[in-house]
């Protein structure tokens, strides 16, 4: 890896952290500065700095190290089908099937989102402003989380959605099954998320540190199946921490049916974790026309709909519109499910 120490000069003053250090480093992409600026590879003054919208000041240092560069090959084109249910020359919205991940990884090196992606559109491939290994990605759904995910297709389209996610300014809804009955027909859990203090590899609701999360859940239906009580619920995400919705309703005690990780001990059989991304609502990055994507939800879901016995309850609340925040923190924006 190399280091490298920059200084504002009259000419930068005014301009964002993100874009100050792509004009010095025309060698690397804007989505490459913005993402070691979120893994904290950026200092200012010495200390790390992880906001993209910071305005640099004039005789400030910054110091970011850059590893070196992968020697891995960049994604190949795979001849993939993906369900889509709108494509223009902007943007793409598809219906991510579970099982599928959205892009190369460790232990993920083809099948992806991605691979089927470069198959479809060639093209996205040669736009330097787009991340040479995550072309046209926007937000992320994980591997066993189907449902709607939008793609640009064009550096501007990538730019005005990135900032877009970035703002909060884009509805998320999920339907979910659930291990229990919710005490309330409506909810907003608050809770920041951070990795585990026993198990780094998963995620946590952190009394100090983390990030802020909120998250929305509405009852729809709740029965049984044999002695095993199950909820259907709408969710609302207003941030997009990684594994958000699987750890606030964990924390809740009632986790997704499925769910191998924050599920704990159950009996109900189930694929995967029981979570589809149902409806997508953003305005579209050429005209600001706001447009709204639903899909269906998947068979093996429905299929454990179908055991359940049951219980009647009321209609649930209108859910009052939540108080946005303003935020910096796309890079856990990128990661949902």
């Amino acid at each position: 890896m190399t280091q490298q120490t920059l200084t504002v000069e009259e000419a930068d003053i005014g301009k964002r952290l993100d874009r100050f250090l792509a004009d010095k480093l025309p060698d690397h992409s804007r989505v490459v500065l913005q993402r070691l600026i979120k893994d904290g590879a950026v200092k200012r003054e010495g200390n790390v700095c992880t906001a993209t919208k910071t305005t640099v000041v004039i005789d400030e240092t910054y110091q970011i190290t850059i590893p070196e560069e992968k020697t891995s090959e960049r994604p190949l084109a795979e001849d993939i089908q993906l369900p889509i249910l709108f494509e223009d020359e902007w943007i793409m919205v598809i219906d991510k099937p579970s099982g599928m991940v959205v892009h190369p990884g460790a232990g993920n090196p083809s099948g992806t989102v991605v691979n089927a992606l470069l198959d479809h559109m060639p093209e996205i491939a040669n736009f330097e402003e787009m991340d040479s290994e995550r072309p046209g990605i926007v937000h992320r759904l994980d591997k066993d989380t189907s449902g709607c995910l939008v793609i640009a297709k064009t550096p501007e389209a990538l730019e005005k959605l990135t900032k877009a996610f970035a703002e909060r300014k884009v509805d998320k809804n999920y339907l979910a099954i659930i291990k229990g009955v919710p005490k309330k027909v409506t909810e907003t859990i608050e809770g920041n998320i951070g990795r585990s203090r026993g198990n780094r590899q998963k995620m946590a609701v952190l009394e100090n540190g983390g990030k802020e999360a909120t998250t929305i859940y509405t009852l729809n239906k709740s029965g049984k199946i044999g002695k095993v009580s199950i909820s259907l619920i709408t969710v609302k995400i207003i941030t997009g921490r990684t594994h958000q919705i699987r750890v606030h309703l964990a924390s809740k005690g009632m986790p997704l049916i499925g769910d191998t990780v924050y599920g704990g001990s159950q009996s109900i059989p189930a694929p995967r974790q029981m979570l589809h991304a149902w409806k997508l609502t953003f305005r579209h990055p050429r005209n600001g026309r706001k447009l709204t994507f639903e899909s269906p939800i998947p068979a093996d879901m429905t299929e454990i709909l179908a055991q359940m016995t049951n219980v009647a309850i009321p209609p649930p609340p209108r859910i009052p519109k939540p108080r946005v925040k303003d935020s910096d923190d796309f890079n856990d924006s990128f990661l949902e499910g």
